[in-house]
């Protein structure tokens, strides 16, 4: 059976981990995860003896000398890279696996590039892609490369692949306590690359157990926009309804959040990110934003108990006294892009909506941890 490789081995990877090798419960070394190259938790994991995982009341306690592989570059030189590569790390991180990936065709050719799958959340693929281009058009240029145009930089690029996922996962501690609980096995939409290269890393995935399926009929740019509206609506206005006006928290289901009441701002958003995508051709003329809306709604009646994973992080945050006044990662990186889009597109409505959409969340952040910081001090007197 044909290895894959999940890259690095935080919470969203310890979940693809988890449902592909059947709960935990075929560790056969065809399954593995990768670090992150120069990542200064990789001693930490790699002086543990095993990975703790939930699995319902249970914790499983998974031998890390067969799951944890070395980094890209390690398992070059070992032999053992895999034929579909999942890169799920923050998406500030994906550069450094974009360098990585190039770096293992100057050292082996293209014939070492995995199929590649990005599936960290946010808005990113096709800046990403470009990234690489020019990165491999750089090591041309200074020698480290032969010409790749034409036809083996059709090759190398059609390996890259966008997952835009619904899995979820949360990790909480650190060190040798940390404790990984996967969320139910989640849909991974596959797009982008050559065709070939999406079937082979489709039946290789689904072999393993894994639910993912080809989004041929669409754009990684609209699969992306299509989750940005899910991620914006549930974790982001779940956040801003889960933080009252005296910071006061409280973990919201998506039955709470998706209240009828609460639908005039859902819409609102989905008014201004469906003009976004229109103007980056994300979207079509023909594509209604009410059945955008319908859609996200009957989906929320499907998983009403579930509560959005920024609102249980920023939760698990709150308890250990580490929550910052910022944006989460997720949120980062997908309002930052629908700004960069909006203000190159001069849509100055929908640059003002999602820069007080930012503003508020971290204003909304700041009283929770003002409140927060108030209870303890209570609490102590």
């Amino acid at each position: 059976m044909s290895r894959v490789g999940i890259l690095p081995p935080g919470a969203l990877g310890v979940s693809f981990f988890y449902h592909l090798s059947d709960l935990g419960r075929s560790i056969d070394g065809q399954v593995t995860m990768l670090e992150r190259r120069g990542s200064a938790s990789s001693s930490t994991l790699r002086s543990q003896e095993s990975f703790q995982i939930a699995k319902g009341s249970e914790i499983l306690a998974l031998p890390t000398a067969t799951i944890l592989q070395g980094d890209l570059l390690s398992c070059q030189a070992q032999g053992t890279l895999p034929e579909v590569l999942l890169v799920c790390p923050n998406p500030d991180q994906l550069l450094e696996v974009v360098t990585d990936l190039v770096e293992l065709i100057v050292r082996g050719g293209v014939e070492d590039l995995p199929i590649v799958v990005f599936s960290a959340n946010g808005i990113y693929f096709q800046r990403l892609r470009q990234a690489f281009i020019e990165k491999l058009e750089e090591a041309t240029l200074f020698g480290r490369l032969s010409d790749l145009w034409p036809e083996p930089m059709g090759k190398i690029v059609g390996r890259l692949l966008r997952g835009v996922t619904m899995q979820t996962g949360l990790r909480e501690g650190s060190g040798a306590s940390t404790l990984y609980r996967p969320g139910p096995r989640g849909l991974t939409r596959i797009a982008g690359g050559d065709l070939e290269s999406r079937q082979r890393a489709l039946a290789i995935l689904t072999g393993r157990g894994g639910w993912y399926e080809l989004a041929e009929d669409c754009s990684p740019t609209r699969i992306e926009f299509d989750k940005a509206l899910v991620n914006l609506s549930s974790n982001l206005m779940g956040l801003l309804l889960a933080i009252d006006d005296q910071g006061h928290f409280q973990r919201l289901s998506l039955a709470s959040i998706f209240q009828p009441q609460h639908l005039p701002r859902v819409r609102e958003l989905a008014f201004h990110l469906n003009a976004v995508g229109k103007a980056v051709r994300a979207y079509s003329e023909d594509d209604d934003v009410e059945l955008l809306i319908s859609q996200l709604v009957e989906s929320s009646r499907l998983h009403q108990t579930h509560i959005p994973s920024s609102l249980q992080w920023v939760g698990m945050m709150l308890d250990l006294g580490k929550l910052e006044a910022k944006m989460p990662p997720t949120e980062t990186w997908l309002v930052d892009p629908l700004l960069f889009y909006a203000e190159a597109a001069q849509l100055d409505d929908a640059v003002q909506y999602f820069r007080t959409l930012r503003d508020t969340l971290i204003q909304k952040l700041q009283l929770a941890i003002q409140a927060k910081e108030m209870a303890n001090d209570r609490g102590a007197k």
